[in-house]
């Protein structure tokens, strides 16, 4: 394990320019919650917003305080960063769907099916892997592609600029390149391409692309993130997002999350079930991880449920690095992610493209949230959509809320040679992290 295999010079990114003024803007959503200065009322601050001064200007100086101090920074990060989330809903049930023997016995596969939400209509496959003797095991969750075994859902299309480097609120007409579903989205969605959008898996190939995990005595839940949110750019014809119209979003129209928190609080309610499965060792820790995207909303989850301990892999912008010492070597940036991706986010955060400096919070604090739980970001040393300076960053100004809980061990960084990926080589980090360490 190498904390800090790469350092580099500080350097101001140049900032991207002023959002476009032809931008058509997403409605507001009233959520209930308190609104927070907008970005005009806010103060410039170039140095990254402290973990352990209170709102008031007060120093955190107890464990006591810090638990106040971390309401205060979740309800900063939820207005203006990820967006408000409903509460748990306490009602998760899971009933089997299917079960296997694989690799000549020596793993178990299940297939669960969640229920839960409003009238109980939400639901969610986890495809859960356990070695087949032993146990209860200490549990990963991985956030991937189409989940092994169940039926793979239809999903909204692609935005026309999606990824391309647009600025997604600029086309909105009608036509061939429309973002714009001016029916109902819902209406427009469309099986999915072969093997879903990352390609799923059989059960007995996850099996085998994951043995390492069980062999280290690991159980290993599978979900796909999209099941929870479609991540899609198009808009109604009111200028509001269309994941909106689908899945877990559409139950709960007065919050206004974005994507990435839906995703997270979908890995809650993977915690709630295997939170009653047998076959898991709840009580020793419950891992959460994924790559790019997936990392970003492995940490949110982290950040808001103390139950998990965080392990997102290569995040690039949003993720482990600090907005503020973003965009060395062309890593993505806060502007970036507000032009090519805002849905990921709060409808709040649109607000601080071309101004980051004036963030009342940055990315550490979702680092902090997670003390005194074990947290270890994956990182690679050519991935150029992750910065190295902004994730040492990170690190630095997140250490004194460890550190505070006598935990200093638990918050590291791990580089691995190779770009944004995950590999064999994270994949051993994470778990030679997590068997030195419990909840």
């Amino acid at each position: 394990m190498t904390p800090y295999l790469i350092l580099l010079a500080v350097t101001a990114a140049p900032l991207v320019a002023q959002p476009d003024p032809r931008e058509i803007p997403v409605p507001p959503i009233a959520t209930g919650a308190p609104a927070l200065p907008p970005a005009s009322a806010l103060p410039v601050r170039p140095e990254l917003p402290p973990v352990l001064v209170m709102n008031d200007g007060s120093r955190v100086s107890t464990p006591q305080q810090w638990q106040k101090r971390r309401q205060e920074m979740k309800e900063i990060l939820a207005y203006y960063a990820v967006g408000e989330a409903p509460p748990p809903p306490g009602n998760v049930t899971g009933h089997e769907t299917a079960a296997l023997s694989l690799a000549d016995g020596r793993v178990k596969y299940r297939l669960i099916h969640l229920t839960f939400g409003p009238a109980e209509k939400l639901g969610l496959d986890v495809a859960i892997f356990t070695p087949a003797a032993g146990g209860p095991f200490p549990a990963i969750i991985l956030q991937g592609g189409p989940t092994p075994g169940a039926k793979v859902l239809p999903r909204l299309p692609l935005g026309p600029t999606q990824g391309k480097g647009a600025d997604v609120l600029l086309i909105t007409g009608p036509g061939p390149v429309s973002n714009l579903s001016p029916t109902g989205a819902a209406a427009h969605s469309v099986p999915p391409a072969a093997g879903g959008f990352f390609g799923q898996l059989t059960p007995a190939a996850a099996a085998e692309r994951y043995r390492e995990v069980l062999n280290r005595g690991f159980a290993l839940a599978m979900i796909n993130p999209t099941d929870c949110a479609e991540d899609t750019t198009l808009r109604e014809a009111d200028g509001s997002w269309s994941f909106r119209t689908t899945r877990f979003a559409a139950a709960y129209p007065s919050y206004d999350w974005g994507i990435l928190r839906v995703w997270a609080w979908g890995v809650s309610r993977v915690a709630d079930y295997l939170a009653t499965d047998p076959a898991v060792d709840y009580s020793r820790l419950v891992v959460v991880t994924g790559a790019s995207r997936y990392g970003k909303a492995s940490m949110i989850a982290a950040a808001f449920d103390e139950r998990l301990m965080g392990a997102p892999v290569v995040t690039g912008g949003g993720g482990v690095g600090a907005y503020r010492y973003a965009g060395d070597n062309h890593s993505e940036t806060l502007d970036v992610m507000m032009k090519k991706y805002p849905n990921w986010f709060s409808p709040h955060l649109h607000e601080f493209w071309g101004q980051r400096e004036k963030l009342p919070f940055d990315e550490h604090w979702f680092l902090a949230l997670c003390a005194p739980r074990p947290f270890i970001a994956l990182e690679g040393t050519a991935d150029v959509i992750s910065s190295p300076e902004a994730v040492r960053h990170s690190i630095a100004a997140a250490r004194p809320a460890y550190e505070l809980l006598g935990a200093g061990d638990r918050l590291t960084v791990n580089y691995a040679h190779h770009a944004h990926a995950f590999t064999p080589d994270d994949w051993k980090a994470l778990m030679d992290f997590a068997s030195g360490r419990s909840m």
